[in-house]
């Protein structure tokens, strides 16, 4: 029992801070580039990047452009928008934005990227469930975080920064992406399930009218992932089987004997 309500036939994964934990690199990412920033132009009295308020209110789950230009107004900020190959640390939006990947790309590359156990746990027993399972990420590095998390298996498909980019679509708050998820797993929105921790994750999935938005609760701000929009909150995905130690929990493929591309069943049962 996968604890969803059983009209949903499709699961949609952010992917820092629900799936691997490079929610914590993102953070002191944002934090260093920021405060090089800062530092520079108000000298010494600067007031530092919180990486706990200003993370969560200006930069989680959004686009890398829309985070920085997003901190940057917080505090009365205006820079160019640049050009995408701007030099890292460049005075410019696209400056500060390539300063902050780089650090990341840096990170993950010497510390690797852990996982949250319960969270892969619950995406073995949807796929033993045959539930189709999607990545919906901001991140531009959202396949090479899987791969080294070596996670990459377990997903049908991707929307990812890039593919937003390609596609032209509205980064969260805003539900495009969640919604060309949806779209690629062939479910509409009401049958699909949203698991999120950034408060602009599950505004998007409530703005997208999607039949389930799961809040992860990482940081202690589950008031405000109700208020943003989700259904429930947990501070574990496996929380919500009914047996957290069993991978195989909520395999209902034996009463699942629908369509196998979409995960829909041929009558209802309890997802």
């Amino acid at each position: 029992m996968l604890g969803l309500p059983n009209t949903i036939h499709a699961l949609l994964f952010d992917l820092d801070g629900v799936l691997t934990q490079t929610a914590k690199v993102h953070g002191v990412a944002w934090k260093e580039t920021f405060d090089h920033f800062l530092r520079e132009r108000d000298g010494a009295g600067f007031t530092p990047f919180d990486p706990r308020r200003d993370y969560d209110t200006f930069v989680d789950g959004k686009p890398r452009l829309d985070g920085t230009r997003s901190f940057l107004k917080s505090r009365g900020i205006e820079l160019p928008l640049g050009e995408e190959g701007d030099p890292p640390g460049s005075a410019t939006v696209y400056g500060l934005s390539n300063a902050k990947n780089d650090l990341v790309l840096r990170l993950i590359h010497d510390g690797g990227v852990e996982v949250y156990p319960g969270s892969v746990r619950y995406v073995h027993a949807a796929r033993a469930a045959k539930l189709p399972c999607a990545v919906v990420s901001s991140s531009a590095n959202c396949e090479d975080v899987l791969r080294a998390a070596n996670i990459h298996h377990l997903f049908d498909t991707i929307v990812d920064g890039l593919v937003a980019k390609r596609d032209h679509l509205k980064g969260k708050p805003a539900p495009d992406t969640f919604l060309a998820g949806a779209k690629a797993l062939g479910v509409a929105p009401a049958h699909a399930a949203v698991f999120e921790d950034a408060l602009a994750g599950v505004a998007a999935g409530r703005a997208g009218d999607f039949g389930h938005v799961v809040g992860v609760d990482r940081v202690g701000q589950a008031e405000e992932l109700r208020r943003h929009g989700a259904d429930v909150v947990v501070s574990d995905l496996d929380e919500l089987l009914a047996d957290p130690g069993d991978d195989t929990a909520g395999d209902t493929s034996g009463d699942r004997s629908g369509d196998p591309a979409t995960g829909r069943p041929s009558a209802e049962g309890t997802a």
